[in-house]
């Protein structure tokens, strides 16, 4: 079953919104659409929802198809038992797919960027460009397994604790607030098993031994937009021999949530850079 975000007819004549799409593997994924024209799709970051990209549709649906999606079991979407790269991507196809969207700029948050990163290397078709926002690849297993026991421990102070450093002197006081308040709502499963998903095994791809590997894979042209604090994985990221147009920028005095704290800059440069590389 397709329920789309626009609307169905009920058997008493009336239409009624129905944002939702059933997926092939029985879950249910929220989103929620604005605008019409070239399709972009939207994946906000752990522990959030798409929500995170509100001030950005409603600049892009002047003239784009803009497409912001809950992951399996954040926001309004449903749980999930596996929370792999993998099975993000699956769904964000399955989106595309669905909608009949064509070939999409995709654009990632944080865990969105890995997800985003393995949409386009297991499905180059359906992705024409992407954007990714402060990506979190590059990491170290021992540091991330200690991290992981962590956040297996007790998810929500976890969570709560590795917000602080991403955040900066351009931070407005609301945002903390807002995404703290989203984190305790997340389920504890998905919060620390999303995370493990990033960083454990052969499909974490957040690690830097995977990405090594896999991220090169990546074929669509790309814009990485990368906070203060990021500049040591962008330098990573600069390294790795890529094999499509990578253009990599560094926000000084922006801290991890770039695209909120400057949401009309931020929407200016990916519209800059649209226009230059015609993705």
């Amino acid at each position: 079953m397709l329920t789309v975000g626009g609307s169905v007819e009920n058997p008493d004549g009336e239409r009624t919104l129905m944002p939702y799409i059933d997926l092939a593997d029985g879950g249910r994924l929220f989103f929620t659409e604005e605008g019409a024209g070239r399709p972009v799709l939207l994946i906000h970051g752990w522990a959030c929802d798409g929500s995170d990209w509100a001030w950005l549709q409603a600049d892009l649906a002047a003239d784009h198809r803009a497409i912001a999606i809950d992951n399996r079991g954040h926001g309004r979407s449903s749980r999930s038992e596996t929370y792999s790269p993998a099975a993000f991507a699956a769904d964000a196809a399955e989106v595309i797919e669905r909608l009949e969207l064509g070939p999409t700029l995709v654009m990632g948050h944080s865990m969105g960027t890995i997800i985003a990163s393995a949409l386009a290397i297991r499905r180059p078709e359906l992705v024409s460009g992407l954007v990714l926002v402060d990506p979190v690849y590059g990491a170290d297993p021992a540091v991330m397994a200690g991290a992981l026991r962590m956040a297996r421990a007790d998810p929500h102070g976890f969570t709560v604790a590795a917000w602080a450093p991403f955040y900066g002197a351009r931070t407005p006081a609301w945002l903390p607030i807002w995404h703290r308040r989203r984190t305790l709502a997340t389920d504890p499963h998905t919060v620390s098993e999303a995370l493990a998903g990033l960083y454990e095994g052969e499909g974490g791809l957040g690690l830097a031994s995977v990405g090594e590997r896999e991220l090169v894979k990546r074929q669509a042209p790309t814009l990485a937009l990368y906070a203060g604090t990021g500049q040591a994985i962008a330098d990573w990221d600069g390294a790795l021999e890529h094999r499509a147009p990578y253009e990599i920028e560094i926000w000084p005095e922006n801290g991890h949530f770039l695209h909120q704290e400057d949401p009309e800059r931020f929407a200016a440069r990916v519209r800059s850079w649209l226009a230059a590389s015609e993705v």
